[in-house]
């Protein structure tokens, strides 16, 4: 849905993923999404299936990064996915990490990705 809520009201799905980067402000920008979530100041009718949490760069992420995702996880499903190089440039990796097809699942999508990648 991009950088809005969906408004179930309206016929827009109600079932969402948050995606953030691992960053301090993706992680923060997920951080205050699940606040709205909590307060009530996101749509009425959004049920939170799991927060994706996509690497921002190679490499082990600094600690004071992983107490944020600590504190995420603890309010929500986490699911994180690693730097994949091909990306960068919009091309498509060799072989899709296997946490995509943890996600595919997830949201019901129907994905092959040995399919998806000839």
């Amino acid at each position: 849905m991009g950088a809005r809520w969906p408004e179930p009201a309206r016929g827009e799905p109600g079932r969402i993923v948050l995606v953030g980067r691992t960053s301090a402000r993706g992680l923060r920008a997920v951080s205050q999404a699940l606040g709205a979530l909590r307060d009530g100041s996101a749509p009425q009718g959004l049920d939170l299936l799991a927060v994706v949490l996509v690497a921002d760069a190679p490499g082990r992420l600094p600690l004071s990064l992983l107490r944020r995702i600590r504190v995420i996880r603890s309010a929500a499903h986490v699911h994180r996915v690693p730097w994949i190089p091909a990306w960068r440039t919009g091309g498509r990796p060799r072989t899709p990490p296997r946490q995509l097809g943890t996600l595919a699942q997830l949201v019901g999508a129907d994905i092959h990705p040995e399919e998806s990648l000839s």
